[in-house]
């Protein structure tokens, strides 16, 4: 069966130890900061840069070059930062 968007979003937060959630949503400012985390890029002790950047950089640590990172994953960004976070 193949995994939708919202499927892949969802192993993704288990993979971080984020929350599940029920309805269709892009992944938060802390999310993504878990991800970062995990792919280890550090997005630093003060304030969570904004989600372009994280989503950008997320891309870059996984060997994925980013396009357009003012939108929301796509399903193949999302297939590649499932397998990137041990979860795919």
């Amino acid at each position: 069966m193949t995994r939708t968007v919202d499927d892949l979003r969802n192993e993704i937060r288990r993979a971080v130890g984020r929350y599940e959630r029920v309805e269709s949503t892009a992944f938060t400012k802390e999310a993504l900061a878990a991800i970062c985390d995990e792919v280890g890029h550090d997005v630093g002790a003060n304030r969570l840069p904004p989600k372009s950047e994280m989503r950008a950089a997320i891309l870059r640590q996984i060997d994925d070059a980013p396009e357009n990172t003012d939108r929301a994953f796509r399903k193949a960004e999302l297939e590649t930062v499932a397998a990137a976070v041990g979860d795919g």
